[in-house]
């Protein structure tokens, strides 16, 4: 029975092991005029060929540990994932008026926002395991405002994007007319959220419908802002604000995400 159980662990840690091992992971060093910015680049070596892509971009923080860990979940899953960083190598904000210098640097004008996220975008489809003709993004509180923003006005070429708990306002910014977009949009968004109001809820609801843009909505009752990230309850502690994790709108939104991508991408 002892030797049945020993080779049991055997098998399981080898075979965990080498799941574990076939993601790969790597750093790439860019820039965008003048600044130097590091993403985070994730895929599974045992799937052969050319696959989908997905931009994965981070909140108000920044490029932190949180956005690759997502990268990395989007590899386990069958994508190429590459976490890009919309502040610059190294530029992390540990306290919220630090980290509202670096969103409005990253996202106060539209033109230099644009640039950083073309310029992960060209990366991400010149991968030799990426399918370029299938492409999508996640965003997170400021990231679900850009890649909201982006598949509203057609800047690059994207199937669909997923927003969790993003800046609708952000989004709206700027009218999207019939026909500039095929790319299909899904928020989330937390039904007590008052970094997101329901009239900045109605103006997006109405602007795509406005456009004719296919978009799904999904509001979750009760919870608040930063829903999906498990630090966000401390966070909110430590700084007085309405952040809190909620485990099953987090696993509720990434199961939907996941149907949402293999729609996309038949």
């Amino acid at each position: 029975m002892k030797k049945i159980m020993m080779m049991a662990l055997f098998v399981w840690v080898f075979f965990g092991v080498q799941a574990h091992a076939v993601v790969q992971t790597k750093e790439i060093t860019y820039k965008v005029g003048k600044t130097e910015f590091t993403g985070f680049m994730a895929f599974d070596d045992a799937i052969s060929g050319k696959r989908p892509g997905v931009l994965v971009v981070h909140e108000w923080w920044g490029h932190d540990n949180y956005s690759r860990k997502r990268a990395k979940m989007l590899a386990k899953l069958g994508y190429t994932a590459f976490a890009l960083d919309m502040y610059g190598t190294g530029k992390l904000a540990k306290h919220p008026e630090d980290a509202q210098k670096l969103m409005k640097a990253a996202v106060g004008q539209l033109p230099e926002t644009e640039k950083r996220f073309k310029a992960a975008y060209e990366i991400l489809i010149h991968q030799k395991t990426v399918d370029p003709n299938k492409i999508a993004a996640i965003g997170y509180c400021m990231g679900g405002g850009i890649v909201m923003h982006m598949a509203r006005m057609g800047i690059t070429a994207l199937d669909g994007v997923v927003s969790f708990h993003g800046n609708f306002a952000f989004a709206t910014q700027t009218p999207s007319k019939p026909g500039q977009s095929t790319a299909k949009v899904l928020a989330f968004t937390g039904g007590s959220d008052p970094f997101v109001p329901m009239k900045s809820v109605q103006t997006f609801v109405k602007s795509m419908t406005e456009a004719g843009l296919d978009f799904q909505l999904k509001s979750y009752p009760g919870v608040k802002h930063s829903f999906t990230i498990p630090e966000a309850s401390e966070l909110g502690k430590q700084f007085s604000l309405p952040l809190l994790y909620d485990e099953a709108a987090d696993t509720d939104s990434w199961q939907r995400t996941q149907i949402f991508f293999k729609d996309i991408f038949k």
